[in-house]
């Protein structure tokens, strides 16, 4: 079985997202997309709760059979290292083959990670750009002079959706339909969420 991962804060999940995991699938041939809502991430703060964060996801994804969620890192009170996150999914899925899902801004910061190098010897990264085609594989390049593994990018577009850009939004009161599944928004405007 080929896993995909997708981790993030996913605060709230978005069709960005969404997309990046189709297009990895697509080209990757991944059975599956495991999505790990962070808990207690150690580069973020101040974040909305883990748990409606995580209710979101399971919303945005429930219409796509081969994309499931798991709540490891939404029960856990320690930080949510990536190490720790692969090493729980090679446990529960031994014969699996991982691939790790990131963006190009995630794979510049890589070297800053906690042990990345065993990251790398868990999951194949697969990464989107952020930026464009061409930066996405010079940032590739570079890493693979500093690490050993499977490091290779997604033919996906360039998408301006963040969650910052939608939370600042809904707070204005602007429109946010095109960005996020219909079930996430329903979810966001029944819980009061990113509103004063």
């Amino acid at each position: 079985m080929r896993t995909g991962i997708m981790g993030g804060t996913f605060n709230p999940v978005h069709n960005a997202h969404l997309l990046i995991a189709q297009k990895a699938q697509a080209q990757y041939g991944l059975n599956r997309i495991i999505f790990i809502t962070s808990g207690n991430p150690p580069h973020k703060t101040a974040m909305t709760d883990a748990r409606h964060r995580f209710n979101m996801t399971r919303l945005a994804i429930s219409d796509n059979s081969s994309f499931i969620d798991d709540d490891f890192e939404v029960n856990r009170s320690e930080k949510s290292y990536t190490l720790y996150t692969l090493e729980y999914l090679k446990k529960k899925y031994p014969e699996d083959e991982l691939f790790f899902i990131i963006g190009e801004d995630s794979l510049e910061d890589l070297p800053k990670w906690y042990k990345p190098e065993k990251i790398l010897a868990l999951a194949s990264v697969l990464v989107f750009p952020r930026k464009s085609e061409k930066s996405l594989l010079n940032t590739i390049a570079e890493i693979k002079t500093r690490f050993e593994g499977y490091i290779c990018p997604i033919d996906a577009p360039v998408t301006d959706i963040s969650s910052t850009q939608i939370r600042e939004c809904i707070l204005n009161g602007e429109n946010v339909r095109e960005m996020l599944p219909r079930k996430v928004l329903g979810y966001i405007e029944e819980n009061g969420l990113y509103v004063r």
